[in-house]
């Protein structure tokens, strides 16, 4: 979804912690990413974050007018950054898929400085994996409502029917 303040307002207003508003990415840039990031910091925002796709001008512009993070994401390992971190990046967020870890080597090496956060993975191996190669933080998107509840179904009717077979013998 494209920015806009009033998504910020609605979740700045509910959120029991604090939050990174996205800002800007292919259709959202210029002045309007940094006005959507001057309205996100006035509206306790913890962070901006920016896509791939805005141009180092974008960061300037966001970083001249917020007092917080701007957090930058990277999603390939031949994506060129120098001038994104030049013009005001903070953080970069590796979001790679299946290279995450592999990204997140290749970004600490070049940046070592520079703060990561990374998407960690499907399993606890490809977290630590991703951790080892230099993360700082991991970002986790938990399973869906509709899965854990599916989850929960399958393993009700795997008790009633061990309990069943029990019963009836």
């Amino acid at each position: 979804y494209s920015p806009h303040p009033s998504i910020i307002k609605a979740l700045s207003t509910v959120s029991p912690v604090p939050l990174a508003a996205g800002v800007g990415g292919g259709v959202t840039q210029g002045r309007r990413s940094a006005q959507i990031a001057t309205y996100a910091d006035a509206n306790g925002c913890l962070a901006v974050v920016l896509n791939a796709a805005v141009d180092p001008e974008t960061v300037r512009m966001v970083k001249e007018n917020v007092d917080i993070p701007v957090i930058y994401t990277v999603i390939a390992k031949h994506q060129i950054i120098k001038e994104h971190i030049e013009a005001g990046v903070d953080i970069l967020n590796i979001s790679g898929g299946k290279e995450t870890a592999e990204m997140t080597r290749i970004f600490r090496e070049r940046y070592p400085q520079i703060p990561i956060i990374a998407t960690g993975g499907k399993t606890d191996e490809q977290i630590l994996e991703t951790i080892d190669a230099g993360a700082n933080a991991i970002s986790y998107t938990p399973k869906t409502t509709q899965k854990v509840f599916q989850e929960n179904m399958e393993k009700y009717r795997e008790e009633m029917e061990e309990e069943f077979d029990e019963d009836v013998e």
